[in-house]
């Protein structure tokens, strides 16, 4: 439990894979839960999940989402140039001057930068908010058919060349797509560490689809399993880098995962959070209170069935929804321990306790 397959989260972050287009993803997920589970389900959107059958009947799903923010081809200009639109949310000014690479099928990938004009050329021009719009992907075409050429068609996949590396220290790992390669990851992690523990309920983990756009794939596949209890893990916004008063100046980078108590869409049960607060104390698990202003996949998977008890787990990040998030590897940690203690601890008795406060 006090260990990490680091190695798998690497693999999964440097995989390519916006919403509508997670096949890459879920190829890997399918390798690996095959290796752990007792079963693999997939709903018709593509999300997939293993099964791990435990001693009770309460169903604990626990999912992670295949998706990262990106973007995709809507145009090629008559000079070759790359218009494109945001998929998920990305601020325009997380694109200029990056390096990118775009999915022209077959498992090839074109490289191309978004262009950042010179102050030389802005020189003496009033300065406006930038947008989508005024971006152009270079991909060193000539001209529209040459882009043609290279393999550019409208609809493809834009995702962000990844740079994965370790901090000085040693504790923190910066990366694109740690929103929500985590999660799929933490899935895994916990599905391997039930091959050697007893646990009162079904687990059903796995990965979804869609969330970056409106937490499609936990709809789906939550009313397929309808599950007791709905844990989304995910990697939420920290603002330990603003001021101590700023509003959003919630979570800390290293001191433990999140209790997301209240998002726009989910408010955390006040019987739940009790419940894992008590947990974490019990196992020394360190957890910060977490006010959030998006939402997870656990905002869908509340309506499954007659109503779900469903929160998230939240891994602390800096900086996500761009091609460098950093996280802490004790909070990875604090997460996987987190969950297993609620799988080892939750019961027909406890679910019943919780549905009766």
């Amino acid at each position: 439990m006090n260990n990490l397959n680091l190695e798998i989260f690497e693999q999964l972050v440097n995989l390519h894979a916006v919403a509508g287009h997670e096949k890459s993803v879920r190829q890997f997920m399918k390798q690996e839960l095959s290796k752990y589970s007792d079963e693999i389900i997939q709903d018709k959107l593509g999300s997939i999940f293993g099964v791990k059958k435990g001693l009770d009947k309460p169903i604990i799903m626990i999912a992670g989402h295949m998706d990262e923010v990106g973007a995709m081809v809507t145009a090629i200009t008559d000079r070759g140039f790359i218009k494109m639109i945001p998929i998920g949310g990305l601020n325009p000014e997380v694109m200029l001057s990056q390096n990118v690479l775009v999915n022209v099928g077959k498992e090839r990938f074109v490289p191309g930068v978004v262009g950042a004009v010179p102050p030389h050329i802005t020189k003496g021009e009033e300065h406006k908010s930038l947008s989508f719009d005024d971006l152009l992907l270079d991909v060193g075409a000539d001209s529209k058919d040459h882009a043609q050429e290279l393999g550019l068609e409208i609809g493809q996949q834009i995702t962000f060349m990844n740079q994965y590396y370790f901090s000085a220290d040693g504790k923190k790992i910066v990366s694109k797509a740690w929103d929500n390669r985590f999660g799929c990851g933490m899935a895994l992690e916990v599905l391997r560490e039930l091959q050697t523990m007893d646990h009162p309920n079904t687990v059903i983990a796995g990965g979804t689809v869609q969330e970056e756009v409106g937490l499609r794939g936990a709809t789906t596949a939550s009313q397929m399993v309808e599950p007791d209890l709905f844990i989304a893990i995910d990697v939420s916004p920290i603002g330990d880098f603003l001021s101590k008063d700023h509003p959003r100046a919630f979570g800390t980078l290293g001191k433990g995962f999140l209790v997301r108590f209240y998002d726009p869409r989910c408010i955390m049960n006040p019987a739940l959070k009790a419940y894992f607060e008590q947990l974490a104390h019990q196992n020394k698990i360190p957890y910060q209170q977490f006010l959030a202003f998006g939402g997870t996949d656990a905002a869908a998977a509340q309506y499954a069935g007659s109503g779900t008890l469903s929160t998230t787990v939240g891994l602390p990040g800096r900086y996500i929804h761009s091609n460098a998030t950093m996280v802490h590897v004790d909070d990875m940690l604090a997460v996987k321990k987190m969950v297993l203690a609620v799988v080892k601890d939750f019961d027909s008795k406890r679910l019943m306790a919780l549905h009766n406060a």
